[in-house]
């Protein structure tokens, strides 16, 4: 009996996920079916995660952005996970991986299953050395444990590092900055420890028959990747990948959707051949790549090193962006650095969108710069990417709601107002007509994740935000009342 997306589609199936993917894709269901049954998209959908609001990953669809959240030892708490969550979610992330390494794990991954609309990802490995207590004391039977209690708990999909082996280990002698994958790092330590091969790569078709139960997509990690430019595009990076593209048709075979992870430090002008190679190796399978950043000068600010990559990437075929924050190399982020890397990568995948010609993508861009023009200021706020941070910018220097229907702000003032001028110029009896440019973004036949507002998804069955039910500025946006929900794919 089929029991996930993938073998339901090449069953000839339509499932109700696929109809909301189409929905909120602006496609033919049919397409997505299509897409899904050819293992060239995923949809992400845990049979236990109730609160889900299906969507799809792949290359032919609008460029997706997950966002990691995540306690550490040292750091965070199950409220402040919530809270990440729903910065995340507000802001436009189209999934959430919870990474956490410290606290209660079952409970923060609980909770954040039960509050999140969007797939909710892990990468199992982290809690089985918590548990193992060190990388040497894991064992395949505690790694099977960890998969198949995440997996009936709803997680959605999975960083299973299967694709390291002991063959590659010498390869990256000589890296500016070694093994800089947490878990490639782990399964490195645990094979030098017992000099046996990678226990996950022993276990994959065990592994494969767990998620399958569960419809947990499998996200192939890329525990060799680069963590420096000098480092990447190595005999290291691309022996695994060879690897994870015979493992890609090994767990589509066993019915297990799949998507494959990809390099986190990349020169610009490698970029685009790396994700040809992959989508080559792979065979379409959707890529899911960590920026790339293309510098590695600017701690601080590798949420823009990184966004300039991931454009480059998403423009090139991949089909998820990892965000990065401020904070990465310098720590835990906060939820204020969720979405400052949400805002980087959100306007990297909608660029990427526009520059790829995907319907409709560009008519946010046109309808914003319409209201612009016109000195429609309320209009412009609401439509921008983060309308409270557009607001606040605008209101420090000219905060009286007068100043909203200025026709200038305080860059160039009154005098000096480009815009202005050529309005000024345009009435004139001259050679010049009057501009009038409208848009419906209501008739757009764009996806959703490229029209205002960031973070639509249906919310109705998730539990009121704040906690306490009390009114807030931030009240996650639902895509639609309870009855637009499509039935569950049990």
């Amino acid at each position: 009996m089929p029991r996930t997306q993938l073998e339901r589609a090449r069953a000839g199936e339509t499932t109700p996920s696929m109809e909301r993917v189409a929905e909120r894709e602006n496609r033919e269901a049919e397409a997505v079916r299509a897409a899904v049954a050819d293992g060239e998209a995923v949809i992400p959908t845990n049979h236990a995660h109730e609160a889900l609001d299906p969507m799809v990953i792949g290359a032919d669809f609008a460029t997706k952005v997950n966002a990691n959240i995540g306690a550490s030892e040292d750091a965070s708490d199950p409220a402040g996970e919530l809270e990440k969550l729903h910065t995340a979610v507000h802001h436009g992330a189209d999934t959430v991986m919870d990474l956490s390494t410290g606290g209660p794990l079952a409970e923060i991954r609980g909770s954040i299953l039960d509050h999140s609309p969007v797939p909710v990802g892990t990468v199992p490995i982290y809690e089985a050395v918590v548990r193992a207590g060190s990388p040497e004391a894991l064992t395949t039977d505690l790694l099977l444990e960890v998969i198949s209690e995440q997996a009936a708990q709803g997680v959605d999909y999975m960083t299973i590092h299967a694709g390291v082996l002991m063959e590659h280990l010498p390869l990256t002698d000589g890296r500016v900055t070694g093994i800089v994958s947490r878990g490639g790092s782990i399964l490195a330590e645990w094979m030098e420890a017992h000099g046996e091969q990678n226990p996950l790569y022993v276990a994959f078709d065990e592994i494969c028959a767990v998620l399958r139960e569960h419809d947990v997509t499998i996200s192939l990690g890329d525990g060799l990747r680069p963590g420096s430019v000098a480092d990447a595009s190595d005999a290291a990076q691309f022996a695994e990948l060879e690897t994870l593209g015979a493992l890609t048709d090994r767990a589509q075979s066993a019915g297990v959707q799949v998507m494959v992870e990809g390099p986190g430090h990349v020169p610009l002008d490698q970029v685009a051949a790396n994700v040809k190679r992959q989508r080559e190796v792979c065979d379409g399978a959707p890529f899911y790549v960590l920026g790339p950043l293309v510098t590695d000068i600017a701690p601080g600010y590798d949420h823009i090193t990184s966004a300039i990559g991931a454009t480059e990437a998403a423009r090139a075929g991949a089909a998820m962006l990892c965000y990065v924050t401020p904070k990465e190399h310098l720590g835990l982020p906060d939820a204020d650095d969720v979405r400052d890397g949400l805002a980087a990568y959100r306007i990297a995948a909608h660029a990427a969108d526009v520059a790829n010609g995907l319907p409709g993508a560009r008519d946010w861009d046109d309808a914003l710069s319409a209201a612009r023009y016109e000195f429609d200021w309320r209009r412009q706020f609401d439509l921008a990417l983060d309308p409270e941070r557009a607001r606040d910018f605008h209101d420090q220097t000219l905060p009286g709601d007068n100043y909203k229907e200025a026709r200038f702000c305080s860059m160039c003032g009154a005098e000096f107002c480009s815009m202005r001028i050529d309005q000024d110029a345009r009435e004139r009896d001259g050679g010049m007509e009057r501009t009038d440019h409208e848009v419906d973004l209501a008739a757009s036949p764009a996806a959703a994740t490229n029209l205002p507002p960031a973070g639509t998804h249906d919310t109705s069955r998730t539990p009121a935000w704040p906690p306490d039910g009390a009114d807030s500025d931030d009240a996650d946006r639902s895509a639609g009342p309870v009855d637009e929900r499509p039935e569950a794919d049990d």
